[in-house]
């Protein structure tokens, strides 16, 4: 069946993050920057605004966000859960914004590394869209808040002091063009000769965080687990040995050339480019079902700190949420809107369906991966 992603998948692993002492409603200083909203002793300085409460609420936070003029985003190709409607969402809500993506095709790591680059310039990433591993490492760099939809949100999918939120989520999959290979039905079957030179993986999984679900998922198709990955970096050395794994970063016009005809990425990916492609068929292995949701942060360096929590406020929105869904990824209020009667069931109807019981990777499980993959990955595959 199609199963959306609910509380009896399992558990996410919530960081231990020590509470930050907020002062939302400190009034700016005489050399304050822009990023202080409001006039008078009681304005906000958006960069401490916990939610558009404190803020003084939607109006001001839409006001200081227009105020400041522009949004920028990192690492959302525009195929990625349907963030390029997304994006032509909020621009055409809130058309005083300018909304410019940075380095579409970045991983996670890629992420945090320009934002430390960038610091305290105008060009740095206001907000942060990340895999597990990335995000639980670096929740120092995230500000704390809450949306106006938070109480919709399982406990086990955010930050008690909102440090962090879940926004979507899919389950890792194979992708492949049935008009060129043969459908597979395991994950055992990428290591026949059919596939030979026809398997690719997105990204490195030492630095994005597609790839690394991709290893957990050969590791527990293999009698490995989440944290284990032994047996799923000795899969991919298998297929490399074999000439089967093909060292590509696939991309949706890869994948229209026949440059890769299996990819190995999130359902939600795969199954956009069925609408490109429509040979192009999407499956998730029932022996190894990894369930995974991606993290979203304010940087707390974020150079329009208003217009980075405004977009939090869309993107957590229904129209937000429902333009993920309509992408084929489960956005973290799939339930809450259902019940509500807000969500698009007919994006919820299509998405991929999944049998098998589902892995959902604790923070424990990351940190083991991520250390075994930096030592063993590019022997691997190299």
């Amino acid at each position: 069946m199609t199963a959306p992603f609910t509380r009896s998948l399992g558990t996410l692993a919530v960081a231990g993050v020590a509470a930050m002492a907020i002062a939302a409603c400190a009034p700016p200083s005489d050399d304050e920057s822009p990023a202080a909203s409001g006039t008078g002793s009681g304005a906000v300085d958006a960069k401490t605004a916990t939610s558009a409460e404190a803020f003084g609420g939607m109006e001001a936070l839409v006001s200081a966000a227009n105020a400041e003029g522009a949004l920028n985003v990192i690492a959302l190709p525009p195929d990625w859960a349907n963030y390029g409607e997304v994006i032509k969402g909020f621009q055409a809500k809130y058309p005083d914004i300018t909304v410019t993506s940075d380095q579409p095709d970045a991983s996670s790591a890629d992420e945090i590394a320009t934002a430390e680059r960038l610091k305290g310039q105008s060009g740095a990433p206001d907000v942060f869209d990340l895999g597990a591993a990335v995000a639980l490492a670096n929740t120092d760099m995230f500000a704390p808040y809450k949306v106006a939809t938070w109480d919709d949100i399982p406990s086990d999918f955010k930050d008690a002091d909102g440090t962090w939120v879940n926004d979507y989520g899919g389950y890792m999959s194979i992708g492949y063009d049935s008009a060129k290979v043969p459908a597979p039905t395991t994950v055992a079957d990428l290591l026949k000769a059919d596939y030979k030179g026809k398997v690719a993986l997105n990204g490195n999984p030492t630095e994005a965080g597609a790839a690394f679900a991709g290893v957990q998922m050969a590791s527990i198709a293999q009698g490995g687990t989440a944290g284990d990955l032994a047996k799923g970096v000795d899969f991919f050395a298998q297929l490399n040995d074999a000439g089967n794994f093909l060292p590509v970063d696939p991309t949706p016009a890869t994948v229209e050339s026949g440059q890769t005809p299996l990819v190995i990425d999130w359902d939600y990916l795969n199954a956009s480019l069925s609408a490109k492609l429509p040979t192009w068929k999407v499956l998730v292995p029932k022996e190894a079902v990894v369930a995974g949701y991606y993290y979203q942060a304010v940087n707390a360096d974020a150079p329009h700190p208003a217009a980075a929590r405004l977009w939090q406020e869309y993107l957590y929105s229904d129209e937000g949420q429902n333009l993920w869904l309509k992408g084929g990824a489960r956005p973290v209020r799939f339930d809450a809107m259902k019940t509500a009667g807000t969500l698009d069931t007919a994006a919820a109807e299509a998405l991929p369906p999944v049998e098998g019981t589902a892995v959902v990777p604790t923070q424990a499980d990351s940190d083991a991966g991520k250390a075994y993959l930096a030592e063993n990955w590019a022997n691997a595959v190299g």
